[in-house]
């Protein structure tokens, strides 16, 4: 692969490219699914190409090819430099990217189990042992667990001087138990919703989730929701569970610190952002106790969004977003970064895959743990806990918020009292963050994975990160999606 990579970039640097870089990629995959005590999917890919970007006449072009003989690597390169100088008669300004320092290394992310050595009858039969475990419960209707493996091995070379390979293993599980009654329907998803867990990881992360221990716990909580009162409409305090407060991250100060969205090169694909530049350093994004990173360092942890480089060959770095509430960070790109006074990208760069060019992308952006013990953060007279996604909506600048989940229980005086049913809530995100007064702490932090990020046009769907403990917010409205 670094052969082919080298060849590639030989041939777009020939042809006049003043910066040019090459991933040559093979990914694998697989997919494995459960309904109702059959198989529902099992599904196996294999995917090798090269990924040719350049810039020429000072523009950007790009261009991939699973054709990687000679000639194939040699006609996308060509075609990669024909795309950037016909886009230069149409550019307003010239590529100008941040200087980066060039880099050999060869990284392999932790995989203590090769989810590929172990067979697809073993991953189903545990699928179906979760199934029944669900099933078991006469009012679950519908049973669906599922597995995903990937491995993607990437070799990226530049005309900076660049030669860096890397190999990421993704593991992912979870299932839904479905109940319905009457003219409802009520769901529990362990161990998160849309997929479950994800993590960089081998099959050692399904061992971890112990995912048949808590199938009767999941089902019955299904099934009795239907005769939980409905959440209560109003203003009350609020508590999330790490798992809801993850897609909170991901949508209110994920996707609104994408710069690419602020500067409105990012707009068709769910919107811009309502962080514009003027608000770096000087906006109160939350309140003082909350502290958000983006950081892709392999000491962060087994996220989606963890790696050693991006795809512009820039080291991981952690990169402060919110620092005890002030807004204080985006993330960029070799591009971006000179319009906010950086000197460097702070390596956040990503494509889906070899035959799409690379976008800022979140890596794992990350609540840092609170100081407060996890009972004290339940120590209200009064809170609505809700845990699980179950629905989500946001306006196209990520500044007003819906959200629904699948589970809640009313908090007196520090206990859980009764479950409730149908649970939402909605804020504005700067609202919302400035009224967070408890966070727990490392002891209750998780790490999880969001698998399907979409962004782009054509689309790129992409794993993303976000580590959060439970936390507590202020007078917050309640309810009004069942007024």
């Amino acid at each position: 692969m670094r052969e082919l990579a080298l060849q590639a970039l030989d041939a777009a640097v020939s042809l006049g490219a003043s910066y040019a870089d090459v991933r040559v990629a093979h990914v694998r995959n697989r997919a494995l699914s459960t309904k109702n005590g059959r198989v529902g999917r099992v599904a196996a890919a294999e995917s090798t190409g090269a990924g040719i970007r350049v810039v020429a006449s000072g523009a950007w072009g790009f261009a991939a090819s699973d054709d990687l003989t000679p000639a194939g690597l040699n006609a996308a390169a060509r075609l990669a430099v024909d795309i950037a100088r016909a886009g230069a008669a149409a550019a307003h300004a010239e590529v100008v990217l941040a200087p980066q320092d060039a880099h050999v290394a060869e990284w392999v992310s932790p995989c203590r189990i090769d989810p590929f050595s172990v067979s697809v009858e073993t991953q189903l039969a545990e699928l179906l042992r979760v199934d029944a475990g669900l099933r078991a419960n006469p009012g679950v209707t519908l049973a669906e667990a599922s597995m995903e493996f990937t491995r993607d091995h990437q070799v990226f070379v530049s005309s900076l001087g660049s030669v860096i390979d890397q190999t990421r293993t993704l593991s992912g599980a979870g299932y839904t138990a479905h109940s319905f009654q009457d003219d409802e329907i009520q769901q529990r998803s362990y161990p998160n919703s849309f997929g479950g867990q994800h993590q960089l990881k081998g099959y050692e992360l399904i061992e971890e989730l112990g995912l048949a221990d808590n199938a009767a716990r999941v089902a019955e909580e299904a099934v009795a929701l239907h005769y939980a009162p409905q959440c209560p409409q109003g203003r009350f305090h609020l508590i999330l569970g790490s798992g809801q407060l993850a897609l909170q991250i991901h949508e209110s100060i994920g996707h609104p610190i994408e710069l690419d969205r602020v500067l409105g090169s990012e707009a068709n694909y769910a919107g811009m952002s309502f962080l514009t530049l003027d608000k770096l350093n000087r906006l109160r994004y939350a309140s003082e106790i909350v502290n958000v990173v983006c950081d892709a360092r392999p000491e962060h942890g087994p996220g989606l969004g963890t790696f050693a480089f991006d795809d512009e060959g820039v080291p991981s770095q952690c990169a402060p977003i919110v620092t005890a509430g002030l807004f204080t960070g985006y993330m960029t790109s070799r591009e971006t970064a000179a319009s906010i006074g950086a000197a460097r990208s702070n390596g956040t760069m990503r494509a889906s895959g070899w035959n799409r060019i690379p976008l800022i992308r979140m890596t794992n952006v990350s609540l840092q743990p609170g100081a407060q013990p996890l009972d004290e953060v339940f120590d209200v007279d009064r809170a609505i806990y809700m845990e699980t996604n179950r629905s989500w909506s946001i306006d196209d600048k990520r500044y007003n918020f819906q959200f629904g989940c699948e589970i809640a229980w009313e908090i007196r005086n520090g206990k859980r009292i009764r479950m409730l049913k149908n649970p939402t809530y909605s804020g504005i995100s700067t609202e919302f963050w400035n009224s967070c007064d408890a966070i727990a702490g490392p002891r209750h932090w998780t790490l999880w994975g969001v698998p399907n990020c979409g962004k782009g046009q054509p689309e790129q769907v992409i794993g993303t990160g976000h580590g959060a403990s439970p936390a507590r917010f202020r007078d917050v409205a309640i309810g009004g999606a069942y007024a």
